[in-house]
């Protein structure tokens, strides 16, 4: 039987792929939309909020929380109080200690959680992570560049506190990082520059360490020239290359491997594995690595950005 889901925020990211990824998805039925501006889904009961929703008696199984990070937990713990498998897109929250508190709430209902970071879905993020193991990273870079016009045009929440600026699509790499490498990562050191009548940055300069290691990471919402999404790492065993968000890797200077992207439809295979066990998957590393460079930066105030 098909698992009914309810997406909650029908923005951007969930109509380009979201819903396209639970159409494909067979072990799926798009049961409602929540959307506040009534749009919704054509042949779909819309709501304009969850609690309006559950009202309707539209019969939902699951959800995907689609909305920016700020509202997010508690719609979240509304979700998760209902009796509804939760996805949560990323970042899951906007503090790793609200983060908790919703691990929590699905732990003691006995709920699925599913806190989603798409780039470890990329096709190459598990093979890095296999060749790594055995590995010790001798140091490497982040460098997470591209452009806020382009990708996030006039979203104003991503300069509001909680939005996380350059971190949004950061934490992404940051996603890949703490799944490839063999151990914990730190931040040693940080450096943001803030426009003018921002609160969150638009470009960061971040000292990580892993073990003996320094990884320096570059981030910045202002790439007009293309993205560049790759870690570079090296290793006693050579440098490992992930590129392209993840779908090319380059091992000890060879030449790169590629394959296609499919990340939202392997987070939907993967929720739905959670759901029909009723599991949960929800690391917090990520959040967390931003967290802690919130709170140890030297903040630069840099000139007004408009997106």
């Amino acid at each position: 039987m098909a698992i009914n889901i309810a997406v909650v925020g029908l923005g951007k990211i969930a109509r380009d792929q979201h819903l396209p990824a639970i159409a494909a998805n067979p072990r799926f039925q798009l049961a409602a939309t929540v959307d506040r501006s009534g749009g919704g889904v054509a042949g779909v009961p819309n709501a304009k909020s969850l609690d309006e929703l559950l009202k309707l008696g539209v019969a939902v199984d699951a959800v995907a929380l689609c909305m920016p990070p700020q509202p997010r937990v508690a719609i979240a713990l509304d979700a998760i109080a209902a009796g509804l498998a939760t996805f949560l897109e990323k970042p899951p929250a906007t503090t790793p200690g609200a983060f908790q508190t919703v691990v929590r709430a699905a732990e003691s209902a006995k709920v699925p959680l599913f806190a989603s970071w798409h780039s470890r879905f990329a096709p190459m993020v598990a093979p890095a992570r296999d060749w790594l193991r055995d590995k010790r990273v001798t140091g490497g870079r982040i460098t997470w560049r591209e452009s806020a016009r382009k990708w996030h045009p006039g979203q104003a929440w991503l300069w509001q506190p909680g939005g996380l600026g350059v971190f949004d699509p950061g934490i992404n790499g940051l996603s890949i990082l703490t799944a490839i490498l063999p151990g914990p990562v730190t931040v040693e050191r940080a450096r943001f520059e803030v426009p003018e009548g921002a609160a969150t940055p638009i470009a960061a300069q971040v000292t990580f360490a892993h073990r003996e290691a320094t990884i320096a990471g570059d981030f910045d919402f202002r790439e007009e020239q293309g993205e560049r999404w790759e870690i570079a790492l090296d290793t006693d065993g050579g440098t490992l290359l992930l590129s392209e968000g993840g779908a090319a890797l380059s091992l000890g200077g060879g030449p790169a491997e590629r394959a296609p992207v499919a990340e939202y439809p392997g987070l939907y295979a993967r929720f739905a594995e959670l759901v029909e066990a009723g599991a949960s998957e929800a690391d917090g590393a990520p959040l967390a690595l931003v967290a802690d460079a919130f709170l140890i930066a030297e903040p630069v105030r840099v000139a007004a950005y408009t997106p």
